[in-house]
């Protein structure tokens, strides 16, 4: 898991992973072992899913408030993407950069697919903001939750830069200012 999330689907190659499994595991083994890269790679991203998936509940989570669904998303996976025991970043948004050429679309669809449900649990969580009146109704949910994703995936470029973990917090609290701007708020002019 932790090379596939270091270097991307593409640019790990089958001896590194042998490497890594040790006892000079042999590609006939490693084959039979595992069916193919591809196959490996989906076990990797399941146990990804397993261990990190919960950071992004929130957005899937009627019982929390929607801004703050939203707000602990981003910040959950902020501190997960910075702390150290495994690579900088995010498996899923970077393996997007790893995954792209010809032969890779199966690798492609999966991440696509994750990466669908977070963006549509942004959605949901603008989607009931808007209903309840916290959010203005001209707020087109597709756009929010279109920002919000887009400045979830930029995290994990900045975690790889290695941007110092309060810089990347306090981004997360201005982040959230695109929420505050379409608060519902009645007109306090005159």
């Amino acid at each position: 898991m932790h090379l596939f999330w270091e270097h991307g689907f593409e640019s790990t190659s089958l001896s590194q992973l042998k490497a890594a499994m040790g006892s000079g595991i042999s590609a006939p083994s490693f084959y039979a072992a595992f069916e193919s890269k591809e196959a490996l790679y989906k076990e990797a991203l399941d146990r990804y899913m397993e261990i990190y998936g919960h950071l992004t509940r929130s957005l899937h989570d009627p019982s929390l408030e929607p801004r703050e669904a939203v707000f602990l998303a981003l910040k959950r996976s902020a501190k997960m993407q910075w702390e150290g025991g495994h690579p900088k970043g995010c498996m899923v948004a970077l393996g997007v950069m790893g995954a792209c050429s010809s032969g890779s679309e199966t690798i492609t669809a999966m991440l696509r697919d994750v990466r669908s449900r977070t963006r549509a649990g942004f959605r949901a969580c603008v989607e009931r903001a808007i209903k309840s009146g916290e959010l203005r109704k001209s707020t087109n949910p597709a756009s929010m939750a279109a920002a919000f994703d887009s400045f979830f995936l930029g995290l994990s470029v900045l975690a790889r830069d290695r941007v110092r973990l309060a810089v990347i917090e306090e981004s997360v609290v201005e982040a959230m200012g695109i929420w505050d701007a379409a608060l519902d708020r009645p007109d306090r002019s005159g």
